[in-house]
């Protein structure tokens, strides 16, 4: 393991952004040998155009939706509670309930596709290595629910779960576009006149889904996962009647005082992570706690994938759920 260090950055508003790193000669052998892996894989495929979306939406569209929870492993009680059409899992560690802070889970996948195995790997890791109870909204996609409905739902969602936790810290956890859907919730409760969860760990956040910076298309072509033209349709169809600039869907556009806490992780393999150094500059900005882990030659999600440096990131993210960070 290597030392711990900070980076200095400047975003596009040209706020020094302080980033924290390891000093060593690159990307571990394992991290490139799954970005090898993903460049084979034909998920970068499905966003290559505006088209490979739609029709892999429409493909959704033919099957009964999956989402029950798949992989917690052991040690971990799950139960099922609806709450306003949305089903929502509730997982603690056998035999205790009742104890530990809440983390609020919101799963990635552009908008448009459910939870995956993945998904519940990382919710089991976090409720059985942090003693946490984890809350996970499968909230409902697009092209059939849009962010104008969604955002508001799922701050809601929170203001209730905030109103119930009683000495317990509130944490949300989102990786992608759950990530951003975390950020736009924390700004509907601000701008509802409600308390903040206690913090926010965000896992590659998209934070403009214009993807209209001008550096984007050189990372389009190293990023092994996603591409401009799939992206900027998923966000789209997330938009609905809305403009794709609105904060609902490009949360790095709102305001962001008064927000909680942050944690923010990317690699520089990811075509929104200036987004990344962005968001950590508006908050810094906004007198806004915020921590940036940007890290070398990693992908996207590099924080859920089975590498040293994705280790590394889920011992911060252990920490954080574990302790609160407010």
């Amino acid at each position: 393991m290597g030392v711990e260090k900070t980076l200095l950055m400047q975003s596009r508003s040209g706020h020094a952004v302080q980033a924290m790193s390891w000093d060593h000669a690159g990307p571990s052998w394992q991290s490139r040998a799954i970005v090898g892996l993903l460049r084979f894989l034909p998920i970068k495929k499905r966003m290559a155009s505006a088209a490979a979306v739609q029709e892999h939406v429409r493909r959704l569209a033919l099957r009964p939706a999956s989402y029950e929870p798949t992989g917690l492993g052991r040690g971990v009680e799950v139960i099922r509670k609806d709450v306003a059409g949305w089903p929502i899992y509730h997982t603690a560690p056998a035999g205790q309930t009742d104890a530990g802070n809440i983390v609020v889970f919101l799963h990635g996948g552009g908008y448009i596709n459910e939870i995956v195995r993945a998904h519940w790997r990382f919710v089991g890791y976090l409720t059985r290595n942090a003693r946490v109870r984890c809350i996970v909204p499968i909230y409902p996609l697009a092209p059939r629910a849009t962010a104008r409905d969604v955002a508001p739902a799922m701050g809601d969602l929170l203001r209730k779960l905030l109103d119930d936790a009683g000495p317990a810290k509130v944490i949300v956890v989102g990786n992608s576009a759950g990530a951003a859907l975390g950020l736009a919730a924390a700004q509907w409760l601000r701008d509802s006149g409600h308390r903040q969860p206690n913090g926010l760990v965000l896992i590659s956040p998209g934070g403009d889904f214009s993807i209209s910076r001008p550096e984007q298309i050189a990372l389009a072509a190293r990023d092994p996962i996603n591409d401009i033209p799939g992206a900027r349709e998923a966000g789209r169809l997330y938009a609905g009647e809305l403009d794709v600039a609105h904060p609902y869907i490009s949360p790095l556009n709102g305001d962001f005082h008064g927000l909680a806490p942050m944690i923010i992780f990317s690699g520089t393999l990811d075509l929104f992570y200036p987004d990344c150094v962005d968001l950590a500059a508006k908050a810094r900005a906004a007198d806004v706690p915020a921590e940036l882990h940007l890290r070398q030659g990693q992908p996207h999600n590099y924080a859920a994938m089975p590498t040293p440096e994705g280790r590394q990131a889920r011992a911060i993210i252990l920490r954080t759920v574990a302790q609160g960070l407010a």
